[in-house]
């Protein structure tokens, strides 16, 4: 028998048993069934506070069996999980899309959803957190919570996530700052320079706006990071130093949020060797 306990900033801790399910999310209420009494006792679902509008209103089903926790995750965004005790070798981390199932290690697990919490007196937004615990022991029933109240649930459609403008000057540039994570070289050692990063802006795009002045990268870098990070963990808010010292996380988060994607610079690789072509002779 399992006991699984799931917990989050501003979220009333909640107990489950083996053969108990719980859906969580924005707004998941419409994916319990409602045909039979006994369904409902087996199955919830729990809205988490202060999530952001472009947050899935289903993010993950958590089911609890006799012997194993399952997490399927139904969100359209993607979910870092982090094993912190029990796990094979002392801890593993994984990345979770849509429609894609994890057996959770006995002990804690840590889900983190990048910007997905609304930061208050802010536009921007936070990572959102939850910590499910998974312990070998009796069942427990599922402790029912109250909604949270008016603004803190938005019921309808999913709104799409804040990006980049794209193909705008701050895009090239988080392009070309990504482009180790987006190529899967990010063994690079070390992040590019503002000469990289000019240069492969103009080779992409044959106009690189004013980024020959080094002034210019490590102000669009500065935009990126704040996108990409939200206020509370923004590096450059946190007086982490320079862009320079600070710019290899940027440029991972920026993958990692997909600020751009390896489409994207696959897009932009094709039309430079489109340009590139020398006209056909006569």
């Amino acid at each position: 028998m399992l006991r699984v306990t799931l917990r989050g900033a501003g979220l009333p801790t909640v107990t489950m048993g083996s053969g108990e399910t719980l859906f969580f999310g924005r707004a998941p209420d419409h994916a319990v069934p409602d045909d039979s009494p006994e369904n409902a006792l087996r199955v919830t679902a729990i809205a988490l506070p202060r999530c952001a509008p472009h947050v899935s209103r289903v993010l993950g089903e958590l089911i609890v069996g006799e012997e194993i926790a399952r997490l399927r995750w139904h969100g359209s965004g993607e979910t870092q999980v982090s094993s912190l005790f029990d796990a094979p070798g002392g801890a593993r981390r994984v990345t979770l899309a849509e429609g894609m199932s994890l057996l959770l290690d006995e002990g804690e697990n840590q889900l983190v959803l990048m910007r997905g919490r609304t930061s208050p007196g802010s536009a921007s937004y936070d990572d959102l957190s939850i910590s499910i615990e998974v312990t070998a022991s009796g069942s427990g029933p599922v402790v029912t919570l109250p909604r949270p109240a008016g603004s803190e649930v938005d019921e309808g459609a999913t709104a799409p996530a804040p990006t980049l403008t794209p193909r705008s000057r701050e895009w090239f540039v988080a392009l070309a700052l990504s482009e180790p994570w987006l190529t899967g070289t990010d063994d690079y050692p070390r992040p590019p320079s503002n000469r990289e990063i000019y240069e492969r802006v103009l080779g992409w795009h044959g106009y690189a706006w004013n980024l020959e002045r080094a002034q210019r990268v490590d102000d669009s870098i500065r935009s990126i990071s704040a996108l990409a990070f939200g206020p509370r963990d923004d590096p450059f808010r946190a007086g982490s130093g320079r862009a320079q010292n600070v710019r290899f996380a940027i440029g991972r988060r920026t993958a990692e949020v997909r600020l751009v994607t390896a489409d994207d610079l696959d897009e932009v690789e094709r039309a430079a060797a489109r340009r590139n072509v020398p006209p056909p002779t006569a």
